[in-house]
């Protein structure tokens, strides 16, 4: 099992990040290896609380099924992996802090099990892509869509 996380203050309210992320059907617009993402089941809130993915990896598609847990919103946002292909273990988290009034600490860990043995080099070339489009990316569209 692989564990990964990064740290990164965004400037946008500890709201507006929550937002971003809880919005799962937008994943494929900002985050490059998204490439479908299908409701499941949403709650009486309309949060989402199952999702199909197909994500672009090691040069194939990647099918999951994610299962989402709100119950520290708007601060942490978990998730677990019920179904992969190429995954057994695909869990995670966003934590978020406010910094100050506009600004947020935004905390992404990830433990990811891989059904197919990959090169140790090649699985920290995909965390790294992984964190990157996580955190990175969040900040880009949390700032772009707060100016």
């Amino acid at each position: 099992m692989e564990h990964a996380s990064e740290e990164l203050v965004i400037a946008g309210s500890l709201e507006r990040c929550f937002s971003v992320v809880t919005d799962i059907e937008s994943y494929p617009s900002w985050v490059a290896d998204i490439r479908e993402v299908e409701i499941l089941e949403r709650n009486e809130t309309n949060q989402v609380l199952v999702a199909r993915f197909r994500a672009g990896a090691f040069g194939r598609s990647a099918n999951y099924i994610l299962c989402y847990n709100y119950s520290q919103a708007p601060n942490v946002l978990t998730w677990y992996q019920s179904e992969g292909d190429i995954t057994s273990k695909l869990n995670g988290s966003y934590e978020f802090k406010a910094t100050d009034v506009d600004t947020t600490l935004v905390k992404y860990s990830l433990e990811v099990d891989l059904k197919v043995p990959i090169p140790g080099f090649v699985k920290r070339r995909i965390e790294s892509h992984i964190l990157h489009a996580a955190v990175w990316d969040l900040k880009d569209v949390v700032e772009s869509r707060t100016r």
